[in-house]
């Protein structure tokens, strides 16, 4: 069985959500959810203060009982207690997978960077909320379990990551960057206007010229400005990637929506399930 902790190191989850997804697997043999408490505090933007949710995070990582940490909900905060998290990691983490997307990219990275687990992207509790959420719930559940089904298309051989966009952005000249160097870096946003992702990629672009590429995925709900930018973000991501050297590779299937698929941090092959 793989019993699996959850956390959540930014936003609250609401119980129904948790609620859902527990019904979901309910007959399911191979899969035991943990839902720590923390995830339905409630500290103004936060589930819980900075202390709260890094004591849950290291409960859930630490603990040599569980075999992945599955991360509840993204939303600004785990930044904030990433550096912490990892320094109060011990050997229990080391060998769990940690899940999740978004504004968790930051604790993917500096995992990542650390050499700590096993860091994919993937969707999360709270993507339950979406059309079509169950089919994501699965992919991610059906991923722990070792199954590669929901694993992204276009992965090869090469290193591969994945980020929203605005997390990278943020990301890059920090203590939590990791290498990417010879890496398939794959991008996604949401709620963001297209000249706020020309500059997006204009930051990130200008800071990861050793990459071996950059993969674009859902740029979504894209809010309306007053006046056309006049690129698409295709157009965008080509025009950057052209601009700095850095090899444009098409699309990806990665997004804030339910058909957001896996993309494990590293080599595919060597990180397969929990």
């Amino acid at each position: 069985m793989v019993k699996v902790a959850i956390c959540a190191p930014g936003k609250r989850l609401e119980r129904e959500h948790a609620d859902a997804v527990c019904d979901l697997v309910a007959d399911d043999p191979d899969i035991e959810l943990n839902f720590h408490k923390q995830c339905f505090e409630r500290h103004g933007h936060f589930a819980g203060d900075d202390a709260t949710r890094l004591s849950a995070l290291l409960e859930c990582a630490n603990d040599p009982d569980i075999c992945a940490v599955w991360f509840a909900m993204g939303g600004y905060g785990a930044n904030r207690i990433a550096a912490a998290a990892i320094a109060g990691m011990n050997d229990a983490a080391r060998s769990k997978t940690f899940l999740g997307y978004s504004d968790t990219g930051y604790l993917l990275a500096a995992l990542y960077k650390a050499g700590i687990g096993k860091a994919v992207h993937g969707p999360m509790v709270g993507d339950i909320k979406h059309d079509g959420g169950e089919q994501a719930i699965r992919r991610s559940l059906d991923w722990l379990k070792g199954d590669r089904i929901g694993l992204e298309p276009s992965i090869g051989d090469k290193k591969t990551a994945a980020f929203n966009l605005t997390t990278l952005a943020m990301l890059v000249g920090t203590d939590l960057m990791p290498d990417l160097t010879d890496h398939v870096v794959m991008v996604e946003e949401v709620a963001e206007h297209l000249y706020a992702v020309d500059r997006l990629f204009f930051h990130i672009t200008q800071n990861l010229r050793d990459i071996a590429g950059i993969r674009l995925g859902r740029i979504s709900a894209v809010p309306e400005n007053d006046r056309p930018f006049g690129s698409s973000s295709e157009d965008i991501a080509r025009y950057w990637c052209e601009k700095s050297g850095i090899p444009y590779l098409g699309f990806a299937d990665i997004g804030h929506d339910a058909a957001n698929t896996i993309v494990p941090f590293g080599l595919a092959g060597s990180v397969a399930g929990a």
